[in-house]
């Protein structure tokens, strides 16, 4: 069973090796909280971004029943004054979720009963560490007997994977609803938290569920992939790991960062997939590892969603444009969407999408996840992705055999079908364009957006995957000039010189938007050159 009233080491020893990362000031947080109003703590991640090991962590350094001295003491933890007074002083409770929905599956158990299945294995526990303690009771009151009659010390709840009753029976509510009341027993500001919880440590993909516009168990203090806060440090690896794994392993961090980097946090920095980073080091590739694992519930089930303006933000973000959006409204479920916001909200939440807390934008974070993007795209059964996925295949067509007047036909068509009025003659506009009408590019290219070439920034470029045998792209804009300077532009300042060692040809496109007042008529021009080096 997944229920452990303390569990020793917890595995966490098993798990201790050469590749191990550093993450133990994670407990001096807890620490920092134990037996105080805040103690009750929420930490939502993505899957594989390390939630079942900080659980085991956490687990092995409370547990009253063993000595972890030879587990911390080399680590960053030992040097806090902390560190010995919390070290082995609780009775732990580590809970698995997920392995009593799997036990109930196997037995063809109905979820609603999970409840009562984590009650009844607790007492058992309790039993089998002290024999006067009755079945009969409740397990709150016997919790607090256990406390009072015997060794005194306060519990610390570790729950791994909370949120899987609410994923699992995302259509039983009586389930969902049966589970949040165990909860609420037993961490409600009542008699029993006090007395017998001095913290508590959840974990799962999804924050708490919301009870109309309240969490559903509200005293929990929450940090999630939209706020994480002081927790942000522990979400996965921070840039300084990455690059000391890197060192470690003679592995190119500038690929490691475009790969796997992409989520930001105030006062962290760069985050890091912390399954995918190890994953590129142990089979020194760089590709996605995403799909490799049971992560989120399937992007194509999303981005598939029948909601206005959902298509075409997906091609947005594709394309590398930052979306706005509204994260205040989301259920915190699988089920609730009122719109495409709580969409997105959702996929910020299982790690799809980044987002920026200053701004209030999504983005794709990194190379691995705008692969699943594009992959999961050409599955979407959506008559307007579809012919944006057909016109963007046929732009890099018509792109590399220089059919420059069909180009600028496709770049004036997006421009007016996904341009508001207002910022139709902007050319940072312009070059959201530019990636919207280019956005199936992933198939062979590496987007790179003012890509530092020669002696100075080109707008957008699109290099060759290693695989591909497509020519490099550099593509300068400009709006109300020449398309000739565009041209000039990109010779002038060298763009290309930085990469005619690719071995592959290069392809110089300069568009120009021109607004000619006399007939209000916009047109776009564009010229296509062949690269030849001097």
């Amino acid at each position: 069973m997944g229920t452990y009233i303390n569990p020793g080491n917890s595995g966490f020893d098993e798990i201790n090796d050469e590749d191990y990362v550093d993450k133990t000031m994670l407990i001096s947080l807890v620490n920092s909280r134990i037996c105080k109003k805040n103690k009750l703590i929420c930490i939502s991640r993505p899957r594989r971004f390390g939630k079942s090991y900080a659980a085991k962590m956490i687990s092995a350094y409370y547990d009253c029943t063993c000595d972890s001295h030879r587990l911390f003491d080399d680590k960053k933890i030992a040097e806090c004054d902390s560190y010995e007074k919390h070290l082995n002083q609780y009775n732990v409770i580590s809970l698995d979720i997920t392995s009593f929905i799997s036990d109930a599956k196997s037995n063809d158990i109905p979820l609603k009963e999970v409840p009562k299945m984590i009650m009844k294995e607790l007492q058992s526990e309790l039993r089998f560490l002290n024999a006067k303690l009755s079945a009969k009771k409740s397990l709150n009151s016997e919790l607090i007997r256990y406390i009072d009659e015997f060794n005194g010390k306060k519990f610390i709840f570790i729950i791994d994977e909370w949120d899987a009753m609410i994923r699992e029976a995302k259509d039983d509510p009586e389930a969902q609803e049966r589970y949040l009341n165990l909860l609420r027993g037993w961490f409600k500001n009542n008699s029993f938290t006090p007395k017998v919880v001095a913290a508590a440590y959840m974990t799962g993909i999804l924050p708490i569920k919301k009870d109309g516009s309240q969490s559903a168990i509200s005293d929990f203090k929450e940090f999630t992939m939209i706020k994480p806060l002081e927790f942000g440090g522990y979400v996965g690896f921070t840039e300084a790991e990455v690059k000391e794994i890197c060192d470690k392993n003679n592995a190119d961090f500038g690929m490691m960062k475009k790969w796997y980097d992409g989520y930001f946090f105030k006062n962290v920095g760069s985050i890091y997939n912390p399954n995918s980073v190890m994953n590129a080091i142990c089979n020194d590739d760089f590709d996605s590892y995403w799909t490799e694992t049971s992560a989120a519930e399937g992007l194509l089930d999303y981005i598939s969603q029948d909601y206005n303006g959902l298509t075409r933000t997906v091609a947005e973000l594709i394309g590398g444009v930052d979306v706005k959006v509204s994260t205040t409204g989301f259920a915190n479920d699988l089920t609730t969407f009122r719109g495409k916001d709580d969409v997105l909200t959702l996929m910020i939440h299982l790690g799809y999408l980044a987002y920026d807390f200053v701004n209030k934008t999504v983005r794709i974070p990194n190379e691995e996840i705008k692969k699943e993007f594009s992959e999961a795209v050409k599955l979407v059964n959506h008559k307007a992705t579809l012919d944006r996925l057909r016109e963007s295949e046929q732009l890099f067509l018509d792109t590399i055999n220089g059919n420059a007047d069909a180009v600028a036909a496709q770049i004036e068509k997006i421009h007016r079908e996904e341009t508001a009025a207002m910022n139709y003659n902007k050319e940072d506009s312009l070059r959201s364009v530019i990636k919207l009408a280019y956005y199936s590019y992933r198939d062979h290219y590496v987007q790179f957006e003012e890509l530092g070439t020669g002696e100075g920034y080109a707008d957008v470029a699109y290099i060759p995957r290693r695989d591909s045998d497509w020519p490099a792209l550099i593509i300068e804009l400009k709006w109300n000039k020449k398309v000739e300077g565009a041209i000039n532009q990109i010779l002038n300042k060298k763009y290309p010189e930085s990469l005619k060692n690719l071995g592959t040809k290069i392809i110089l496109v300069g568009i120009s938007y021109e607004k000619d007042a006399s007939d209000n008529s916009k047109k776009h021009t564009c010229k296509i050159v062949e690269y030849t080096p001097e």
